[in-house]
This record gives C-alpha cells, sequence and structure tokens, in this order.
C-alpha cells in the first residue's frame, strides 16, 4: 500500500465538499433498513427512498451522507464473491450527495468532477483527468453536452450506452432515471484500450463514481412521463475510490483491510500472496478478513446470529469464514482477535463499535465455538455419507449446506478426496424449492398496488395527519377521505379514515395503535386499530355503527381513554425495565422487539443465557424501586444531536429524523415516540411474568402493570386461600402443604408396602405355573408400575424367566419381563416383538425391562410372542 488519503480522511473529504455547498449532512443509517424490499441496508440511496418515492416530505432539500452498506442475501448477494475478485464486498460504505428536486444535472457534473480532480489543498482528490472516461445514457444529449461543454471532457472520452448500463430505476415502478459514471483508465496492463464500452467488466476502466439523475415515473405499463421535480441520487464507493487514491489494484491492500488481513495471517501462520485469486491460502484469508469486518458492523447494529432473516444471513458470514480457518487447519479461535482488529480500523468512524466492543468479541466468539461443534458434527455425518457408494446425494449436500452451513464446494471438495461425485441436480432442485417457499412467503406479506395508491392520493391532496395525542384525548377533526378496507373475520365491511388532525396513537415502535370513536352528524364510526398507511398518514380502522361517514365532514374523534392509560403505564414501564435490565445484565443487552398494549407488555432482548430467577427478582425490585419514588416522566421533542449528549439511547424498530423525542422517567433517558405516564409512580406495580428464549441469543420478558398486577396478585391470594382450605391449613398454608405432603408420603410408604405383599402372594401363585423355570402370563387391571414389582415377585420364587402382560386401568396395555442374574440376555428380549403386536415399544438393557402399548386387541398376539422369545 503507498502512502496516500486515508479512509477517514476519504469520507471526511466527501462529505465536507458537499457540506460547503449547502447539504445538510446525514449520519449513517443503521444497516437494518425500515425498508421492507430489502434485508440491510443496500445503497445510500435507502435511508432517503421515501423521499423520492414521495411517501415522506424531505426535511432537507440537499443530503449528503457516508452509509453503511451490506449485501448478503436476498436479491443483493455479493457473500459467495468475497475474497475472489478484486472489488466484492459484503459490508461497504457508499459515499452519496442527493438533491430532491432542487438542484441537477447542471450542478452535480461540474461537482464532480471539481472533487475528483481537485487538489487536495483544495479538498480535492487530486485524480488525472485526462485518466478519465465518462459514459451517459444513450438518450442523455443534455448530461453529454455538460461533461463535454461545461467540464471540458472530450467526445472521445464520453460513451453512450443502454439501459443495462446507464438506466437506473427503483423497481417496475416510480421514480427513474438516466445516470452517467465516471470511470479511471488504469492502464494498458489491465486490458485493451476502447473505454468502458469494450470493457464491461471494469477490469481496465473501473467505473467509481455512479450519478443517477431521477427524471421520469415509470408506470405499470412501462411508460414513463417526467417528474415534476427531478432529483439527483449519487453512489461512489469508498473502498473502491481509496484503493485509487492509495494506488493499490484492489480493495484487500488498502488501510480499511491490510490490518485485518495482517491478523489473519498471524492467526493462521499462513502468507497472503497479493494479487494472487487462485492461491487458496490467500482466498481463505481475504475471507477471514472481510467476514470479521462485516459481522462486526452487523452485530453493533443490532444484527445476532439465528435461523432466521437477516440473523440467519449473519450466521452464514460467520461460520464462513470459520470453515475456512478450519480448512487453513487453524485450531484456536479466529474471530475473537479478528474482531477487536476491526474495531480498531472502523472506530473512529464508527464510535458505536467500541462502544459495544465486549459485546460484539462475546456474540462472535460463542458463535464461533457452537458452529465449529456443529462443523465437527456436520463432517461425522459426511463422512458416514461417503462409505455408502460412489455419489453423494443432492438431499444430503442440501441438508449440510442448509443446516450445518457447508457450502456446495466445501462438500464437493471433501467428496472429492474420496473419489464420490455430488448429484448437482438434486442439489439444484432443493435449492430451487427453497427459494420458491421463501419467494410465496414474500408474496403473501406483499401490500395491494390499488390501496397504496388510495394511501398515496389522500396526501397529495390533504398531506399527512396533525397528530395530537400526546396531549389531547378528543379532539374537532375533519374526514379527509373514507376507503373501504374489506371486512372482518365475522364478515362486517370495515373502513379506513383519514383525519386531518387526531388523538388517535398509530401502532409503531410496539405500542398497539388506540381505538376509539368518531362521529360526525350523520354516523359514527367505532375504531378498531389505528396504523400508519404511509409514514405519518394515520389509517383509522373500523366498522360504521351508526348511519354514514363521509369526507369532508367535521367529526370528534376520541380515544378509549382508559384503554390508553394502561397501554402509557406499561410502555413507560417499558423503558424502566430496559434499564433494569442492563443494570442487572450488562450493558451488551439491546432491544430486539417489543410489544406494548393496555393488558401486558412484552420486551424482546439481546443476551446469551437464561435470566436467573435471582436476577429476575432483582429487576423487578429495581424497577419497582423507581415506581415508588414516583418522580416526574417527561417526553420532550430536541435535536438528535442534543438528545445523544443526554445520554439517550434507541429503542429497536423506530425511525428517527433530525428532530427527535426523547422520555426520561427516573434513571432511563431513550428516543421514543410513544405515549407514557407524566410521573413513575402512575404505573403502579411492574410484576414479571414470564421468562424466555426466542432464538439465539435473544430473550423475552413479559410483564404486567398497575390493575393487571393487583388482579393477578388478587388471583394468587384467593388460589392460597383455596389451597389452604383443601390441605386444612388454619395457618401458614407453606407449613400446611408440607404436613399434608408428608402425610402422602407415609400412605405411599405404606401402599408400596402393602402392594409388596400382594405381589408376594400373587407371584407364588404365577410361579406354580412355571414350565422348565419359565412363565409368561397375562395380568389383567394391574397398574404399569405394579406389572414390575410383580415379574420381580415371581423371579424371586425362583423363575428363570418372566414374561408379564396385562390390560392397564386406563384402557392400554403394560408388559414387564425379568430373567435371572445367569440366563445372560436383556429381559427386553422377551417383550420387544409383542410390544409392537399391541402398537407399542418400550425395553432396556438389563434384567429387568418394561414396554406399554395403546392396542388391547392384540392381547392374545402378544401372548404368543412372548412366549415365544421366552423359550427360545
Amino acid at each position: 500500500m503507498t502512502d496516500g488519503m486515508n479512509a477517514d480522511q476519504l469520507r471526511q473529504s466527501f462529505l465536507d465538499f458537499f457540506a460547503a455547498k449547502d447539504h445538510s449532512v446525514v449520519p449513517s443509517a443503521s444497516l437494518i433498513p425500515h425498508d421492507p424490499t430489502v434485508m440491510f441496508t443496500v445503497a445510500g440511496m435507502v435511508p432517503f427512498k421515501p423521499y423520492f418515492v414521495g411517501d415522506e416530505v424531505p426535511p432537507y432539500q440537499r443530503a449528503v451522507s457516508s452509509q453503511k452498506c451490506a449485501r448478503a442475501g436476498g436479491k443483493h448477494n455479493d457473500l459467495d464473491d468475497v475474497g475472489r475478485t478484486k472489488r466484492h464486498l459484503v459490508f461497504f460504505e457508499m459515499m452519496g450527495n442527493f438533491s430532491f428536486g432542487d438542484y441537477f444535472k447542471e450542478a452535480i457534473i461540474p461537482w464532480s468532477w471539481d472533487l475528483v480532480t481537485g487538489s487536495p489543498e483544495s479538498g480535492g482528490w487530486g485524480m488525472d483527468g485526462d485518466r478519465m472516461w465518462i459514459t451517459v445514457h444513450e438518450t442523455d444529449d443534455e448530461a453529454e453536452a455538460i461533461w463535454h461543454e461545461q467540464v471540458g471532457v472530450p467526445m472521445n472520452r464520453i460513451q453512450r450506452l443502454g439501459d443495462k448500463d446507464n438506466f437506473w430505476q427503483m423497481g417496475d415502478t416510480g421514480p427513474c432515471g438516466p445516470c452517467s459514471e465516471i470511470h479511471i483508465d488504469r492502464g494498458p496492463e489491465f486490458g485493451p484500450d476502447g473505454g468502458p464500452l469494450g470493457d464491461p467488466a471494469g477490469d481496465r476502466f473501473m467505473e467509481f463514481w455512479n450519478l443517477v439523475f431521477m427524471q421520469y415515473n415509470q408506470a405499470p405499463d412501462g411508460s414513463r412521463t417526467p417528474l415534476p421535480k427531478p432529483s439527483v441520487d449519487t453512489g461512489a464507493g469508498l473502498e473502491r475510490i481509496l484503493a485509487l487514491l492509495q494506488g493499490v489494484d484492489s480493495v484487500w491492500e488498502t488501510d480499511l483491510m491490510v490490518p485485518l488481513i495482517d491478523t489473519a495471517q498471524s492467526i493462521t501462520g499462513k502468507r497472503t500472496i497479493v494479487g494472487d485469486y487462485d492461491d487458496r491460502d490467500s482466498f481463505a484469508m481475504r475471507v477471514l478478513a472481510e467476514h470479521a469486518r462485516s459481522s462486526t458492523m452487523l452485530v453493533s447494529d443490532g444484527v445476532f446470529p439465528s435461523n432466521e432473516g437477516r440473523g440467519y444471513v449473519l450466521r452464514r458470514i460467520i461460520r464462513r469464514a470459520v470453515r475456512y480457518a478450519f480448512l487453513l487447519g487453524t485450531e484456536q479461535l479466529v474471530m475473537p482477535r479478528l474482531v477487536e482488529t476491526a474495531i480498531d480500523v472502523m472506530g473512529n468512524a464508527y464510535p458505536d463499535v467500541v462502544k459495544n466492543r465486549d459485546f460484539i468479541v462475546g456474540v462472535l466468539t460463542r458463535e464461533e465455538e457452537r458452529f465449529r461443534h456443529t462443523l465437527k458434527t456436520g463432517l461425522s455425518i459426511l463422512d458416514d455419507e461417503l462409505t455408502t457408494g460412489d455419489s453423494l446425494s443432492g438431499s444430503t449436500a442440501f441438508v449440510l449446506h442448509d443446516t450445518y452451513g457447508f457450502p456446495l464446494e466445501l462438500t464437493q471438495e471433501i467428496a472429492g478426496e474420496r473419489e464420490v461425485e455430488v448429484d448437482l441436480a438434486g442439489f439444484e432442485a432443493e435449492m430451487t424449492a427453497q427459494r420458491e417457499r421463501a419467494k410465496a412467503a414474500r408474496k403473501d406479506s406483499g401490500a395491494s398496488d390499488e390501496r397504496l395508491d388510495g394511501y398515496r392520493e389522500v396526501v397529495e391532496q390533504f398531506g399527512i395527519t396533525e397528530f395530537l395525542g400526546y396531549t389531547d384525548v378528543s379532539t374537532q377533526s375533519r374526514v379527509l377521505s373514507v376507503l373501504s378496507a374489506g371486512t372482518d373475520d365475522d364478515g362486517n365491511e370495515l373502513v379506513d379514515v383519514f383525519l386531518d388532525r387526531t388523538p388517535f396513537y398509530a401502532e409503531s415502535g410496539g405500542q398497539v395503535g388506540d381505538t376509539g370513536t368518531i362521529s360526525t352528524e350523520t354516523g359514527k364510526v367505532e375504531v378498531l386499530d389505528t396504523t400508519f398507511a404511509l409514514p405519518n398518514l394515520r389509517r383509522h380502522t373500523g366498522r360504521v355503527v351508526d348511519g354514514t361517514v363521509s369526507a369532508g365532514q367535521e367529526a370528534t374523534a376520541a380515544i378509549d381513554g382508559a384503554r390508553r392509560d394502561a397501554t402509557k403505564r406499561n410502555h413507560t414501564a417499558t423503558h424502566l425495565l430496559h434499564w433494569a435490565l442492563r443494570r442487572v445484565l450488562g450493558d451488551h443487552v439491546k432491544q430486539a422487539g417489543s410489544y406494548v398494549g393496555p393488558d401486558r407488555l412484552r420486551f424482546d432482548f439481546s443476551h446469551y443465557e437464561s435470566v436467573t430467577a435471582d436476577e429476575i427478582a432483582e429487576i423487578e425490585r429495581l424497577v419497582n424501586a423507581e415506581t415508588l419514588r414516583n418522580e416526574r416522566a417527561r417526553s420532550f421533542e430536541t435535536s438528535k444531536s442534543e438528545a445523544e449528549a443526554l445520554g439517550a439511547i434507541a429503542f429497536f424498530g423506530d425511525k428517527y429524523g433530525d428532530i427527535v423525542r426523547v422520555l426520561e422517567a427516573g434513571p432511563s433517558v431513550e428516543l421514543c415516540g410513544g405515549t407514557h405516564v407524566s410521573a413513575t409512580g402512575d404505573i403502579g406495580t411492574v410484576k414479571i411474568v414470564s421468562e424466555s428464549s426466542i432464538g439465539s441469543n435473544l430473550r423475552r420478558i413479559e410483564a404486567i402493570t398497575g390493575e393487571a398486577s393487583v388482579a393477578l396478585l388478587q388471583e394468587d391470594e384467593a388460589k392460597l386461600g383455596t389451597i389452604g382450605q383443601l390441605v386444612g391449613a388454619t395457618g401458614d398454608v407453606v407449613d400446611g402443604v408440607q404436613r399434608k405432603l408428608d402425610e402422602i408420603k407415609e400412605l405411599q410408604n405404606e401402599l408400596k408396602a402393602m402392594r409388596s405383599q400382594m405381589a408376594a402372594g400373587r407371584a407364588s401363585e404365577i410361579a406354580a405355573g412355571a414350565d422348565d423355570g419359565v412363565v409368561v402370563a397375562r395380568v389383567d387391571g394391574i397398574d404399569p408400575g405394579d406389572l414390575r414389582e410383580l415379574a420381580l415377585a415371581v423371579r424371586q420364587q425362583g423363575v428363570r424367566r418372566v414374561a408379564l402382560l396385562g390390560e392397564t386401568p386406563s384402557g392400554g396395555v403394560s408388559l414387564a419381563a425379568a430373567v435371572g442374574p445367569d440366563e445372560g440376555i436383556p429381559a427386553a428380549n422377551l417383550i420387544k416383538d409383542a410390544a409392537r403386536a399391541v402398537g407399542g415399544g418400550g425395553g432396556g438393557k438389563g434384567d429387568v425391562a418394561t414396554a406399554g402399548g395403546k392396542d388391547p386387541s392384540g392381547l392374545d398376539e402378544a401372548m404368543r410372542i412372548a412366549t415365544e422369545a421366552a423359550r427360545a
């Protein structure tokens, strides 16, 4: 790596350049997007998508960011290419500047040239303009003219390409437009001359900045109409540009990757051959470096290893790294040291990874430890399968891939060493079936395009809903629109009502939507739920219970106040619970989901083991101590930077802009847009009712507050009273129960003694029928345990082999067998086949065995089989 601008300097230079041109510097959004169409944030424009499609009004007209991105899993997937090429990464940063109906081609094209070719002293990157080539869309005369006439790029270095290369669209419909890409000529050693048109792989003429000009709206029929406010969306890959500025051939040789590869070499004792993409060790080292960095960033943003969704993709990334460490013969754990290096590399730009260091290292270390054990198990399965023939089935290869994380190439490599072929067609068939299942699941969850169009029409005509529910439980409003919402489970017609202003809280951040009524002069709607149809457009879904309600009418919108109060108690309690969990279990605890309703609260959080009874008791004690203090709970709006300065932490699933809402409740300071009590004492008593696992590294706590806690206390007291009456306790119920248990134990001992006496008496009768030391008898109406004791008692009469069968009082079949210690056979041999005749099974390895069945009609056949077995 040569001297040059480092990653932190490059990122800052891009932000500073556009900040000087009146762009709002927007911090990177999370790798977990709010856009449901993508698994991860895959591009710099993803956080701004609602502004481009018109679902939200942008808070600024110009923005610039360096956005964390990840492409693995789903439509955007570079995972399998990592390490094989010079540029593919799972985690990368996309630097971009954005115009929301402000400037257009005439501004961004000269600006991009100034940044790329400007001197470092003036804030530019100092690239040689004579090495730059430009591509524009084949129809874009305007962009070509600006590049040539304003910027001065010679026409022989401007090339026109078609839709495949130089036209961008967000989807099948919506905003789209031509794009213009900036390429750099890396020299004849990378390929022939001729520009990007003759170099589709970009080996010589490498593209590093894409300027997208969104100027059309594409309709479902494919037709395009001009947008009223054309916009700009650019994307410049930080790692790719960094390699150019540092004068190296690939992203692997930059200051972002060299420290990680050095650590991988130190751990494995292997060496990387720079530029060799066929050397297995070098490839494995690149995988270790990249996957450690991407795993670090994903875990820091709240993704946890699991068997579904994003967590499954993260697990694949981690396992891919561990597999290649395993192939390199590395027995020691690789993730802990690699993650420490990744945190050191990324910490300046993203302080959260430093703050979360211990948690990230812990999660990834445990995941590696588990998979190393799983890897050995999978290899054992593979070894067994490879001994059965000269072909490995596609279904086995798929199970190894899907369950144990074995990539097909690893299975093929191991099979090849045994000269065994893998059924690739069968493997692909299994993969195709899995993809179809995933596709069907995504289709089932989609929303109706027709309804979305109706919602957008409301926004276009009237704007978004004004929410007054933080202070008001009833408002005077105007009905903007009433749309059909289908029917409920009982066949009743439902409607969606949209108001200009409302006290109804729309479901978000885990808090349920409000219910209540919307009344006009002509009718009333019972609101059953409130949700967001589009960002900030509240949808009141309900049924008309009286007359009619129509657009344009004045209305009284009133929420169910008692229900809201109960919900507020639970929501504020959730914040105190979050604080207490972090206090007792550690700062690694992060919320991973929640439910806040009037009946209860549910809180999902990251933690690697079950919460003990003592820990739950301490959490409850801390939370209830705060409710008893009855301190003021204050919700207020402030800037995001001021909230961070106050130490506020964000709740999972909420989306925050530059102005945020903060809740201060006792020691808890968190960002939250929900509704809350005005003092912690309003919550009442908080009682945790359950704690459980919901996945790898994820736990769930459920709790109740207020009246529900009182009701639970009364219910428990009533149960204790009933128990006391049942056991005859006049004082302490526990003492009374203990006395009753002692009495039961004495009675059980007496009963056992009586049964032994009865068995001894009956045993002599059964033993009298022995033939050459063998007894097979049917004994009905006896419990399984007593039948076993009877078999032992018969054996004590000197019988060598005993098999007893009979119908139990409950209607099933019980079988018991016993053999003498010198017989040399397991007792189970006498009854195991007989048990099948009565639809059951069982057994044992010693000189006593029991079995059971469900079909008494097979007892005669079972007797015959047992007799043959006993005499064999």
